[in-house]
C-alpha cells in the first residue's frame, strides 16, 4: 500500500446520487496538492449513489467507497469512515453538498497550527441556506445544548469539522454522537475551536431529518451526554518515571 495520507476526508451519504459526484470533485479540488484520501461511506443507499461514486475512482485516485450492508445512520457512517481512515487528521462534511469543501483546508490548518491539546476545529455556518423553520429549530436546539453541556459551540449541527483521529477514537460511541463531539472532546480533556464557514442551498435530493424527529432524539441524547459528563474523571498529565 502507498504511504498513509495526512488527511482523511470522511463523507456519509444516503440516497445522494445527485449530490455525491459533484461533491467528490469539489473535495478533490479543495485538497489538491495535499496528502489526502477521500472516503465516502454509503449508508445502504437505495438509489445509484454507490455506482455513481465507484465510477469516479479512475478520475479521483484518492477516492474510497465503503458501503454498509444496512442503513445505520449518519453517526455510524462517520465512525465507519474514521475506523477505515489512514490519516491522522479527519475532516467530515455532510453528503448533501450544503457544506463548502473549500472551507475544509482552513480548518485543517487551524487544527495543525494549534497546540497538541487542540483536538477539534469546527465550522459555524454563516448565512444559513435552510428553511426558516429549520433555522429556528436549530437556534433553539443549539441554545439549549450549549447551556446544558457548556461546550462553547454555537452550531454543532454543522457537519464540517476537522479533528484528530486519535482523539475521536477515545470518545464513547453512541448514535448521534456527531452532534456532541465538542462536549465529548472537552470531557476527555481536549480543547476545541470554531471558525465561520460557508453554507449553501441543497441542489438535489431532500433532507433525511424532520424538526420533530431531531427534537425527540436530541432530548434523550442530551441527558445521556450530561450523564457522561457527570461521570468523567480526568487525571491530567500522565508521567512514566
Amino acid at each position: 500500500m502507498a504511504s498513509a495520507p495526512d488527511i482523511s476526508v470522511v463523507i456519509p451519504v444516503f440516497d445522494e446520487e445527485g449530490a455525491a459526484p459533484a461533491l467528490a470533485r469539489e473535495v478533490a479540488a479543495a485538497f489538491a496538492g495535499r496528502s489526502f484520501e477521500l472516503i465516502f461511506v454509503n449508508d445502504a443507499s437505495r438509489d445509484g449513489t454507490r455506482a455513481a461514486l465507484l465510477a469516479l475512482r479512475s478520475e479521483i485516485p484518492q477516492l474510497r467507497v465503503l458501503s454498509h450492508g444496512k442503513n445505520s445512520g449518519q453517526s455510524r457512517a462517520i465512525r465507519t469512515g474514521i475506523l477505515g481512515a489512514r490519516g491522522a487528521v479527519i475532516v467530515t462534511l455532510d453528503g448533501d453538498g450544503q457544506n463548502d469543501p473549500a472551507d475544509g483546508p482552513a480548518l485543517v490548518d487551524a487544527l495543525l497550527a494549534g497546540p497538541p491539546e487542540l483536538a477539534l476545529v469546527g465550522g459555524e455556518r454563516v448565512k444559513r441556506q435552510d428553511s426558516q423553520g429549520k433555522k429556528i429549530a436549530s437556534r433553539i436546539g443549539n441554545g439549549v445544548r450549549k447551556r446544558l453541556l457548556k461546550d462553547t459551540a454555537n452550531d454543532t449541527g454543522c457537519g464540517l469539522k476537522a479533528f484528530r483521529r486519535e482523539a475521536f477514537l477515545r470518545l464513547p460511541y453512541f448514535d448521534h454522537i456527531h452532534r456532541y463531539l465538542p462536549a465529548l472532546m472537552l470531557r476527555e480533556g481536549y480543547r476545541t475551536e470554531f471558525r465561520p464557514v460557508n453554507h449553501r442551498h441543497r441542489q438535489t435530493g431532500r433532507s433525511k431529518y424532520t424538526n420533530l424527529g431531531r427534537l425527540w432524539a436530541s432530548l434523550s441524547d442530551l441527558y445521556g451526554v450530561m450523564w457522561l459528563q457527570s461521570r468523567a474523571r480526568n487525571p491530567g498529565a500522565v508521567d512514566e518515571g
